[in-house]
């Protein structure tokens, strides 16, 4: 049976940085994310809230929609965002409730 997969979108407190990930879990991802920054990209740039994810019936379905979407301009991920989450508040708790 195939896994599921998440597509996501990180950004900082400000909104002025956008990450663009793929997770078969997304929950521990973005706590991930959140408890050890490190030396990546995420840290760097204190990525640590989550405004957009998309769940797909397989792992590969999340993984071609990150390069279509990383492929596609600021603008289109901003729009993606406002489509779902207008006020582009973190989204990390209600991906614990599910």
């Amino acid at each position: 049976m195939p896994r599921q997969g998440f597509f996501y979108i990180m950004t900082n407190k400000y909104n002025t940085v956008l990450y663009c990930g793929v997770t078969n879990n997304l929950a521990r991802r973005v706590a991930e994310h959140k408890e050890k920054p490190g030396n990546t990209f995420v840290g760097r740039y204190l990525l640590n809230k989550l405004v957009y994810y998309e769940l797909t019936e397989r792992i590969i379905d999340a993984i071609e929609r990150e390069k279509q979407i990383k492929g596609g301009s600021r603008q289109k991920k901003i729009d993606l965002i406002n489509s779902l989450n207008p006020a582009w508040k973190d989204l990390y708790d209600e991906v614990l409730e599910d």
